[in-house]
């Protein structure tokens, strides 16, 4: 009595989880080899969930302590070693504050601030109140606030020159050229 084969298409291919015999799927779904079954049951896919952060709450808002001892000690043209020498403590500590590894307590902030000649406020501002700062001073330059109340009346091609001569003279371009 002769046998039938399926056709090649119906045939289905599988490897062997545990063998790794590359056969076809027999009748009872077990390898050939190690008699193991063949199919795995796959876990069910889950369905990723989303994760909306609120828009009241970004992590650019959030207080960065890091970032306010890193800039204010530039600022003060302080190194950490020097930094460290006034809080007394390991210039490594200093470090890891400013890289976000360590947060300090309430009285190394305490300490951290005394040694900066700054306000502990200063250290714990978040984002926003260093933007509106930046901001405040950036407008009692009687100049630039004199200037801020007319842009507004400027058309795209006029603020678009006027951003152009600010940033040649900004980069000692027009200085430069004047001295030729």
């Amino acid at each position: 009595m002769a046998t039938t084969l399926a056709t090649v298409e119906a045939r289905e291919v599988l490897r062997c989880e545990h063998c790794s015999l590359v056969q076809f799927r027999t009748t009872n779904s077990l390898c050939r080899r190690c008699h193991k079954p063949l199919e795995v049951d796959e876990p069910e896919p889950q369905t990723p969930h989303l994760v909306v952060a609120s828009p009241a709450v970004t992590p650019q808002d959030d207080i960065d302590v890091a970032r306010a001892v890193r800039e204010i000690r530039q600022s003060r043209g302080m190194s950490q070693r020097q930094l460290a020498g006034r809080m007394q403590v390991p210039r490594t500590y200093i470090s890891k504050i400013e890289n976000g590894k360590a947060m300090p307590t309430l009285s190394s902030l305490e300490r951290l601030a005394l040694a900066l000649q700054v306000d502990v406020c200063a250290l714990l501002r978040d984002a926003r109140s260093r933007r509106q700062a930046e901001t405040n001073a950036i407008f009692s330059d009687p100049f630039l606030a004199e200037i801020s109340a007319l842009i507004p009346r400027l058309d795209a091609f006029q603020k678009s020159m006027f951003l152009n001569q600010v940033r040649e003279m900004a980069s000692g371009r027009r200085r430069s050229q004047a001295a030729s």
